[in-house]
């Protein structure tokens, strides 16, 4: 008598026979994972507006900037081609190679400055020193001051007759002079002053939120192996702070090229055209001066300048590591 299969059961050979076949759940669906295009649908559908504003407004308004610098545009633009005659004029200015200069010293002795400062104060604080959250707020309290606020400010403490000079002639010291903001040789210096003391405490605070994110078995294992606190911090922490420290040199780096409104406020350019800075004269060609071409034209050259730094960096930051 033939055994009967129990029901839910298939003889042997039909099991090995059904291995290869796809079930009927599976056979209308692609085997491998979703097209890259397809993942993350919610996360795309929602930067479709962050996308639209920087290809229409940014890099629109980049090239509308571009097109016409070769104008002779003045109150309105207009289509009339002049070639290079815009930047031969703005070459051939004194005071924007004043404006670049400035901007050059600024911007390096602010680098340079800032993160030093800030990352000195933060190794500090970062010691679990007492009333840490009041240092760490006074630091941090100019930052939340506008620039105009700060260049007034600084122009008040700077000037000669009732700020620093005065109060230390006061006290004795009748031949002392610190009169940079009317002084055309240390005027550009007297600024960098203002925009330390109200940018380094954002750099202080980033540079103690990555100090705080180090491994505590780093520092342990640093002073049992006997290494000096700063060989740990030169040769350890700092390059493991290595995004932290992008994040901040892109954050000074948009402070320095947008430079304007400390300098209207602290010395507005002055004496003379001595703290002449490239989005000054941007704005003095554009909205005082009625010529937009020019205007352009310094606009194109400091887009250039971002660009030749940019570029660069962001090609040995994410093209090296994508080969790698």
């Amino acid at each position: 008598m033939p055994h009967s299969i129990p029901s839910g059961t298939q003889p042997p050979g039909s099991v090995a026979s059904s291995v290869g076949k796809p079930s009927s759940r599976s056979r209308g669906r692609p085997s491998g994972r979703p097209s890259q295009l397809f993942r993350n649908l919610h996360s795309k559908f929602a930067s479709i507006p962050m996308i639209f504003v920087a290809l229409v407004i940014f890099l629109g308004g980049s090239i509308w900037t571009v097109v016409y610098s070769f104008t002779n545009s003045r109150l309105l633009p207009r289509t009339n081609f002049v070639g290079l005659d815009q930047y031969e004029r703005l070459w051939g200015s004194a005071r924007w190679i004043v404006s670049i200069q400035n901007l050059a010293i600024y911007g390096i002795l602010s680098l340079v400055f800032s993160l030093v400062i800030g990352f000195v104060l933060a190794a500090l604080m970062d010691q679990k020193i007492r009333f840490e959250n009041v240092f760490r707020t006074i630091f941090l309290y100019p930052f939340a001051l506008s620039f105009i606020v700060t260049g007034l400010v600084w122009q008040w403490v700077l000037n000669p007759e009732f700020g620093i000079q005065a109060i230390v002639r006061s006290l004795g010291w009748t031949t002392f002079e610190f009169n940079p903001v009317y002084d055309a040789d240390l005027v550009i210096y007297g600024i960098l002053i203002a925009g330390l003391w109200q940018g380094t405490g954002l750099v202080m605070c980033l540079m103690l939120a990555g100090l705080r994110g180090i491994d505590e078995d780093i520092w342990k294992a640093a002073r049992v192996d006997g290494i000096p606190m700063w060989r740990t911090y030169l040769f350890i922490v700092i390059p493991m702070m290595r995004p932290v420290f992008i994040t901040t040199l892109v954050i000074i780096g948009a402070g320095i090229v947008k430079l304007y409104d400390l300098v209207v406020a602290q010395t507005s350019g002055g004496p003379g055209n001595a703290s002449e800075v490239p989005a000054k004269y941007v704005y003095d060609y554009m909205f005082q001066a009625q010529n937009l071409g020019q205007g352009f034209a310094a606009s194109t050259m400091m887009l250039l300048t971002v660009a030749i730094i940019i570029v660069p960096w962001a090609y040995l930051e994410f093209g090296g590591r994508k080969r790698g």
